[in-house]
């Protein structure tokens, strides 16, 4: 995609998560690669759900405003850690899912074992310690975790996904409130079953097939 197109799509990516309860207010940031050492972000204090392409800030990997009119979120430097530590990452959303953001203030964790999806879309989801967020304590946080995951728990916080590209991003956090959500309902059963071992292990060479890992 080019710049426009990028634009455009990050704006409709905005909607999608707004539309879906992942963010409200001005909650939630959503970024992508326009090259290297450039991105294209959301600016602070913004309705995500609401954007408009002109609304879009392009930033440094440093956080410094490079075009656009408009606060730089402090939340950038948790899309910087993950940008400077996965060349292969394209895309990053951080976002609050209601029940994801549960799970994430529980200190509870997500398996991967549990179903289809959690082992290939999400793979193994990291749980971020507490870090005061729009600090460097959050890079410092989430730094260590991004070269082995791609989906995060950040503790009392919300939760983070990278991806190929901006949907692909997206989508993973639309899959992180989905199998949050259904283990909770098992819990309510009675408790989920994990898949058996066999499977598992070959959902997870289908995952290493995949376009990020």
């Amino acid at each position: 995609m080019n710049e426009l197109q990028l634009r455009g799509a990050l704006c409709e990516v905005g909607r999608r998560l707004w539309q879906r309860n992942l963010i409200g207010g001005a909650e939630g940031n959503i970024s992508c690669r326009l090259s290297p050492r450039q991105l294209l972000i959301t600016p602070s204090g913004v309705s995500k759900g609401h954007l408009k392409p002109n609304d879009l800030l392009i930033i440094d990997l440093k956080g410094e405003l490079i075009k656009g009119e408009g606060k730089v979120s402090s939340e950038y430097r948790l899309h910087t850690a993950i940008y400077n530590g996965r060349p292969d990452c394209q895309a990053v959303v951080h976002a609050h899912p209601p029940v994801a953001t549960g799970f994430a203030l529980a200190g509870e964790d997500i398996p991967d074992n549990l179903l289809p999806e959690s082992a290939v879309v999400l793979g193994s989801v990291a749980t971020v310690p507490f870090a005061m967020p729009g600090t460097d304590e959050m890079s410092d946080a989430i730094s260590p975790l991004v070269d082995d995951h791609k989906t995060f728990l950040l503790a009392n916080h919300g939760a983070a996904a990278m991806g190929s590209d901006l949907y692909d991003a997206c989508f993973r956090m639309e899959t992180l409130e989905r199998v949050a959500t259904v283990i909770l309902h098992a819990r309510t059963l009675g408790g989920a079953r994990p898949l058996p071992n066999d499977a598992f292990d070959h959902l997870l060479k289908i995952a290493l097939n995949g376009s990020l890992q």
